[in-house]
């Protein structure tokens, strides 16, 4: 059983540049395959989502990095949820929704008034965990993510 205690959420800093990567190929590679996209940003985070107002965490586990989330500015009070990817040896830990947590929390501190991400629906319990945090679902513009079929939101007050 796991502790509440063991699993901490820390920012990026750039001596966890790698775990960004090395934790979205690992998901990637099984359920899709990496988008040139995804291979700019997980390569450069620092560049694509610090330096442009958005943010990165991590997860820890018992001191091991087994999962991370982005927040991806868009606009002043518009993010993107992304980049949320847990080792495989991580899952059913509770994690993703020790994540999620963490995220509303940022959110509030940082008076972001939507969130939104992009998911596949093969990812069930992904799935699952944004609609029990009040994402919903909307339309998907074209494009962006070959491997997005869903599309969802939630708005802040």
């Amino acid at each position: 059983m796991m502790s509440s205690n063991t699993v901490q959420i820390t920012p990026y800093s750039s001596d966890l540049k790698e775990a960004i990567k090395t934790l979205n190929l690992e998901w990637l590679e099984k359920y899709f395959k990496v988008e040139e996209k995804d291979e700019i940003v997980l390569s450069d985070p620092q560049r694509y989502i610090i330096d442009k107002g958005g943010m990165i965490f991590y997860a820890k586990y018992n001191d091991e990095v087994v999962g991370t989330y982005s927040l991806i500015k868009t606009d002043a009070t518009t993010f993107e949820l992304g980049k949320m990817a847990i080792s495989e040896r991580a899952q059913g830990l509770g994690i993703g929704n020790k994540m999620l947590v963490h995220c509303m929390a940022v959110a509030k501190e940082n008076r972001i008034k939507k969130l939104f991400l992009y998911s596949n629906r093969i990812l069930l319990p992904a799935i699952h965990l944004y609609e029990k945090f009040g994402f919903t679902e909307i339309p998907l513009e074209e494009g962006v993510y070959e491997r997005a079929d869903i599309k969802m939101e939630k708005i802040l007050t």
